[in-house]
C-alpha cells in the first residue's frame, strides 16, 4: 500500500488529488493547477467544496463529475448526479456513495442527501467522508484509507474523528478539513496521538 499512498496529494482543506491509474480529485478548492482529472468527486454545494472555478482548472473533455443534485446545478460537463446508497462504476473505478451529515448541527442536514465517497481504484479502497460527523453508516466500512475531518464546528472534531476511525476500521487515516480557515495542524497531531497503537495516522504536507 505504500506505493499507493505516495499517489495521494492533500491540496488543503478537504481537497485531494489521487494520481493512480486514473487521476481523481475530491472537492477541489483553491487549486494552483494540476493534471487534468479523469473523475472529480464533489461532496456538497458549499463554496469550499463545490468551486466551479477550481473545477474548470482541472476539467478536460473526458472528465466525469460525480456529485449530488445541489452541486450539479452549478457545474457543466459530464455530470453523474448521485444520492446516498448509489453504486457507480466509471472507467473501472468503483464508487459507493455514502451519506454525509451532521447529527446535532444544522450545517449539513441529512435531508440534503449530501455525499461521502467510498472509491475502489487499483485494488485499494479509499473513503472520503465529505463534511460529516460520526454517523451510523460509517460502521465497519473497512477501507484501506479513510480521509477524516478533524476541525470540529462544521464537521467532526478530533475526539469524534478518533471514534470514527475505530468504527470505520481503516488501515490508515489521513486527517483533513483543517489549516485553511478552521482547524490547525495541532488537530491532526492530536488525532495521531489518540489513535497511537490503534490505527495508523499519516499527516500529509499540503501541496504547495
Amino acid at each position: 500500500m505504500q506505493d499507493f499512498i505516495k499517489k495521494i496529494h492533500w491540496l488543503g482543506h478537504d481537497a485531494f488529488r489521487i494520481e493512480a491509474s486514473k487521476v481523481i480529485y475530491f472537492d477541489p478548492f483553491e487549486l494552483k493547477g494540476g493534471p487534468k482529472a479523469d473523475i472529480i468527486f464533489i461532496s456538497h454545494d458549499h463554496y469550499d467544496h463545490c468551486s466551479p472555478e477550481d473545477v474548470k482548472k482541472i476539467q478536460g473533455t473526458g472528465t466525469v463529475i460525480v456529485t449530488e443534485k445541489d452541486s450539479s446545478k452549478k457545474l457543466s460537463g459530464d455530470i453523474r448526479v448521485a444520492k446516498p446508497g448509489d453504486d457507480l462504476t466509471i472507467d473501472g473505478v468503483q464508487v459507493k456513495c455514502l451519506p454525509a451529515y451532521n447529527l446535532k448541527k444544522e450545517f449539513h442536514p441529512k435531508a440534503k442527501g449530501w455525499l461521502g465517497f467510498l472509491v475502489t481504484i487499483d485494488g485499494y479502497k479509499l473513503y472520503h467522508t465529505g463534511d460529516s460527523d460520526l454517523i451510523p453508516e460509517m460502521e465497519n466500512l473497512m477501507p484501506d484509507i479513510a480521509l477524516l475531518p478533524v476541525s470540529g464546528t462544521y464537521v467532526m472534531d478530533v475526539d469524534m474523528a478518533a471514534q470514527a476511525a475505530l468504527k470505520i476500521k481503516p488501515k490508515l487515516v489521513i486527517p483533513m478539513h483543517y489549516g485553511s480557515f478552521i482547524g490547525s495542524e495541532m488537530d491532526a497531531k492530536r488525532l495521531k496521538e489518540l489513535l497511537t497503537g490503534k490505527v495508523e495516522v499519516l499527516i500529509l504536507p499540503r501541496e504547495s
